[in-house]
């Protein structure tokens, strides 16, 4: 499951990590990381898919939050007795344990 989280968080850091950097034109003088090169990429892709530019970011955004819930679901449902344990913990901590009625 770690590779998982590597592969999955990986490209995420990079993708929005250069959205950000670019879309703010901090640059550190590398080429890509303009928001000139920002514009073109957007620009691109737009004319790829036929679709206005603009809307692009948010559905990469939509996608991206997609996949998260996908992976967070397939590792709570690796996890689940350990989550059902934390879970029982919490609620009888919080909410003490009610005995069991004697018939």
């Amino acid at each position: 499951m770690r590779w998982v989280f590597a592969a999955w968080a990986l490209p995420m850091g990079l993708f929005w990590g250069w959205y950000f950097l670019s879309l703010n034109n901090i640059h550190f003088g590398y080429v890509m990381l303009t928001r000139d090169a920002h514009d073109i990429v957007f620009q691109l892709y737009g004319n790829m898919l036929g679709m206005d530019p603009d809307i692009i970011p948010g559905l990469v955004a939509r996608a991206c939050i997609l996949d998260t819930l996908l992976i967070l679901g397939i590792w709570a449902f690796r996890r689940r007795k350990e989550i059902s344990v934390w879970v029982r913990g919490r609620r009888d901590r919080y909410f003490g344990v009610e005995p069991s009625p004697n018939a």
